[in-house]
């Protein structure tokens, strides 16, 4: 049977862009379909836009500490809608070299909502269209709780197109996207609240590094409150919001921001029409191999709940081209993922957290620094640094590493390298110290903790 593509990709996100580049570069004929803007999440309304906001935010406190170095500065003021506009133009050159590099590659690019029709059928524009594997990257959307008054609250996609920043802002989550945006507003002079139903921010992360990033944010004067939730919002007054708590008491605020988890976009996308099984929240099951249970589709990215980071989608994408369209079966190995969070102070982490380790057996030793970092002794800010290595006792293998300060970002992708080799102690032990830095307490670390 002879079909219209070899490949037909639906979404023009970061997996999915990655696999349709590939795969046309094995000799694939490939399309993809995007019905909102090439780049996906990340580089239109995520990772890359988010980040230019934390670098915005951080300008405040730096004047602040500019002082200990003997800098007099005048007098600032913020422009928000210059960061807004300057920010867009960024994201659409971004957006442009996307769309240059998928037709490098011979990919053709259809801006059309695709919709599954078969095993090997999508429909695009009330067109019908074949082919011989179809790969599903659609990713994922904000999750929003279904409450009265939910229709006022904004999320991470609005959050980049405000018109004006609110006097105040209550956040609703714990995860990446809640301290991250927590950090941001924080830093622009918005008085900011972070409400979360759990007990402490960050689940998932080592215990001591969300307590540690708890303290810090507080420190920084963002309000976290926790086992709180929302119970309806409500328009206030002169403007802003009436929050009605979960635990009967109120809040007013400017605006009212959820960041409480993302979910699959695949309602209304036709894949029961395939036989595609889907998880109950929407999220595709697939194989080592990215292999849904119909042979002829796969489905990369965040869409298969697999772990919803731009690089394992990238990578995953990768895998795919590989095993499909180049004869090389690949898995992609999820068991140890380098991550940072932009919150302030940024987190950087890989591997096992203390908790977890002891959960799976492992006997450890723990190796943990909190120190003032050297530039705040003559700037006068009182952040600390987490430094943290957790030990397997048995054969000396680093665990986990943990970080939370400046810089944490740029060192957790350098250190993952290590810990995804299985570096020993030992070995970070003979590594040369850098001096002075932060990151030289890592390879210094003398005893356990007792």
């Amino acid at each position: 049977m002879s079909f219209d593509y070899d490949l037909f990709v639906i979404g023009a996100g970061s997996g999915g862009v990655r696999a349709a580049r590939m795969s046309a570069g094995h000799g694939a004929k490939v399309a993809v379909a995007e019905e909102y803007r090439v780049g996906g999440t990340c580089v239109i309304r995520g990772c890359v836009p988010k980040k230019l906001f934390v670098y915005a935010s951080h300008f405040a406190e730096e004047f602040e500490d500019a002082a200990g170095f003997g800098w007099q500065l005048g007098e600032s003021r913020f422009d928000w809608p210059s960061l807004v506009r300057n920010k867009d133009g960024e994201i659409d050159r971004l957006n442009a070299i996307y769309i240059k590099n998928l037709q490098a590659a011979g990919v053709e690019i259809i801006e059309e909502r695709a919709i599954v029709t078969g095993a090997n059928s999508v429909r695009v524009d009330g067109r019908e269209i074949t082919a011989r594997y179809i790969l599903v990257a659609v990713g994922a959307t904000p999750f929003l709780p279904d409450i009265p008054g939910i229709d006022h609250a904004i999320t991470s996609n609005e959050a980049f197109h405000i018109e004006d920043l609110p006097r105040s802002i209550v956040i609703v989550g714990g995860g990446y996207i809640a301290v991250e945006f927590a950090g941001i507003f924080n830093g622009l002079g918005v008085e900011t609240s972070l409400v979360y139903r759990g007990g402490e921010i960050m689940r998932g992360f080592d215990d001591e590094l969300r307590a540690h990033l708890h303290q810090e944010m507080v420190k920084k004067g963002v309000t976290i409150k926790t086992d709180s939730d929302i119970a309806a919002i409500a328009p206030a007054d002169g403007g802003g919001f009436d929050l009605s708590m979960a635990d009967g008491s109120t809040l007013t605020t400017g605006l009212v921001m959820y960041a409480t988890g993302r979910v699959a976009k695949t309602d209304g996308l036709g894949l029961e029409s395939a036989g595609v099984t889907l998880a109950a929240n929407g999220e595709i099951p697939v194989d080592a191999y990215s292999k849904t249970n119909i042979d002829s589709i796969y489905a990369v990215g965040d869409v298969t709940g697999r772990a919803q980071l731009t690089p394992v989608a990238i990578r995953e994408g990768a895998a795919f081209a590989e095993t499909v369209f180049n004869n090389n079966p690949m898995r992609v190995d999820h068991s140890i993922i380098p991550t940072a969070v932009f919150s302030q102070p940024p987190v950087g982490t890989v591997g096992m957290g203390e908790a977890e380790a002891r959960e799976a057996g492992h006997a450890i030793d723990v190796y943990a620094a909190d120190f003032r970092p050297l530039k705040h002794t003559l700037s006068g800010n009182e952040e600390r640094t987490l430094m943290k290595l957790i030990v397997d006792r048995a054969n000396d293998k680093v665990l986990g590493l943990h970080i939370v300060g400046p810089d944490s970002g740029e060192m957790i992708q350098a250190f993952g390298i290590a810990v995804t080799m299985g570096a020993t102690k030992a070995q970070f032990d003979a590594t040369i110290a850098v001096h002075p830095t932060a990151a030289e307490e890592l390879v210094t670390f003398k005893q356990p903790r007792a």
